[in-house]
């Protein structure tokens, strides 16, 4: 897939942020009965009691039927399960009073699971998580008149009714591209490998060197055949000389072309994308020490998936963020919207945005989810970050 995870940052930001209340306690019901010795007898009335569908939830006046749809089983099974974790998670520490949560597994069929959930009286879908999932949906949501919040970051599956919570590849480039120029960089290279995720990325980094007033002096692709990278790397340096080099793909991949780029750029400061974030063996290379990347803050993270560990036994993927966010967001525009309503559409649409595990991020026209992003450079005792992410949008 095409969706390699990625984060992002745009436009600007000012210092304080709203902060959502996230309550730790759950209600305890308790139930009461009293006997007497000589019971009354009892009086026969009809039976109203309402004869309940078996293959539908029951009707819930209280609070919001939210589906979530993510592959429970098959190759993505264990990011699905993630996210349906967390989002339990966020459902339980928020108290559950407005939102209840029902998971649909997208494997057998995101269509059809989109068809059950609109089907039991859910009002909103969160998911899917792929694109092609996101595509098999929309049609049937937009015939209901559902929103979709989905988990993909490929924004050509962004529309009207359908938002994207993903990490937006685009942005972590924009953010290390104008954090590289803010320190001096003006002549700017990339490597980016053949495909849509590359595709994309060659995009973000032409514009971004744009925008602040940079110079792309030479760009470069190469495929997963042996020496491919090599001999890109061997063109791109033949060309103008760079201060700077992108490498759009995952961080091991990175460091087989860094000590090639290092032999004749020394200086050369290296760049990567939001892809590094999970990969801690980084460090360990002494080759990439001094590369700059950029993604969402991990502190919040750390401790999501420090309780995460604690109640289910193992670690959570990086992505069950996405999950518990998702909560948190529907959980605040809940306190406005009347159970049986529709879903307050025009409340995603805050401009002064949202925060979560993930930071500050706010929706864009285009449904994407706009990001506040950190700046981390690889050292040998960790990622340290040298830019901290914004905490809040400018309206």
């Amino acid at each position: 897939m095409a969706e390699a995870p990625a984060f992002g940052q745009g436009k600007g930001f000012v210092g304080n942020t709203r902060r959502w209340m996230i309550m730790g306690s759950l209600a305890v019901l308790a139930a009461c009965s009293s006997t007497s010795k000589r019971p009354p007898k009892p009086i026969e009335q009809p039976d109203e009691t309402p004869v309940v569908d078996p293959n539908k939830l029951p009707t819930d006046a209280e609070r919001h039927r939210i589906a979530l749809l993510v592959p429970m089983t098959g190759t993505n099974a264990g990011v699905g399960q993630s996210i349906a974790n967390a989002a339990n998670m966020a459902v339980l520490d928020t108290g559950g009073v407005r939102i209840r949560v029902t998971m649909y597994d997208t494997t057998p069929g995101a269509g059809s699971a989109a068809q059950k959930a609109i089907a039991d009286g859910n009002k909103l879908i969160l998911g899917p998580l792929l694109a092609e999932d996101v595509r098999a949906v929309q049609p049937i949501a937009k015939a209901a008149k559902l929103p979709v919040i989905s988990f993909s970051n490929d924004v050509s599956v962004a529309a009207p009714g359908t938002y994207l919570m993903g990490f937006a590849p685009t942005q972590s480039i924009e953010r290390v591209v104008g954090y590289a120029r803010g320190k001096g960089v003006t002549n700017f290279g990339g490597l980016v490998p053949n495909g849509t995720y590359g595709q994309r990325a060659s995009t973000a980094l032409l514009r971004s060197v744009e925008a602040v007033g940079g110079r792309l002096v030479s760009m470069e692709k190469y495929d997963a055949a042996p020496g491919s990278m090599t001999a890109a790397i061997a063109r791109m340096t033949k060309a103008s000389p760079f201060e700077a080099v992108l490498i759009a793909d995952g961080g091991r991949r990175a460091a087989q072309g860094v000590p090639i780029i290092r032999k004749s750029f020394a200086k050369a400061h290296i760049l990567g994308t939001e892809l590094w974030n999970t990969e801690s063996s980084l460090t360990q290379n002494p080759a990439m020490h001094g590369a700059l990347f950029a993604s969402v803050s991990d502190s919040l993270y750390n401790q999501l998936s420090t309780k995460y560990r604690a109640r289910f036994g193992k670690a959570p993927f990086r992505l069950a963020s996405l999950g518990y966010d998702s909560v948190l967001l529907v959980t605040k525009i809940a306190a406005n919207w009347r159970p049986g309503a529709p879903f307050p559409v025009a409340a995603m649409r805050d401009e002064g945005g949202f925060t979560g595990i993930d930071g500050a991020f706010r929706f864009g026209p285009d449904g994407v989810a706009e990001r506040a992003l950190e700046v981390q450079q690889v050292t040998a005792g960790g990622f340290t970050v040298v830019a901290p992410a914004p905490r809040a949008f400018v309206k």
